[in-house]
């Protein structure tokens, strides 16, 4: 018996954690794209610290392979790269282009602002809505 709530406990948390329900920022990317080698020398490194990367993870598609299932609802991108912000199975928003540092994170702050704000506790119990939990 325990052995079943421990197998029932472990899908529902692996289902929870589904990549198409929870916020996630997907990349369109190629081998050859030189603005894709620059945005992962300016931001690949530092992006899963920040709020931004802690509230839509990055997730990378190679542009010319296969769409993941959980991805063919999206409007094929054309360009790379591609940054798709998707939360529950819908398109939030989108940045064509690597338009430098400071541009990407100014208009992936727009983007994210879009989503559903989270509730989160403070220190002593009480709830707080965030959209950086």
């Amino acid at each position: 018996m325990r052995l079943l709530a421990t197998i029932i406990v472990a899908l529902f948390v692996v289902t929870s954690l589904s990549p198409a329900k929870a916020a996630q920022l997907v990349m369109f990317e190629s081998a050859s794209c030189e603005w894709c080698e620059i945005w992962d020398e300016e931001i690949s490194q530092v992006y899963p610290k920040t709020d931004e990367g802690k509230r839509a993870p990055l997730r990378r598609v190679d542009i010319h392979g296969p769409i993941p299932s959980d991805l063919d609802h999206l409007k094929r991108a054309h360009f790379t790269p591609t940054f798709v912000l998707v939360e529950a199975d819908r398109e939030i928003g989108r940045i064509v282009g690597y338009p430098g540092e400071d541009f990407f994170w100014g208009l992936l702050g727009q983007i994210i602002e879009k989503l559903p704000k989270q509730i989160a506790k403070d220190g002593q119990g009480q709830c707080k809505e965030t959209r950086n939990c």
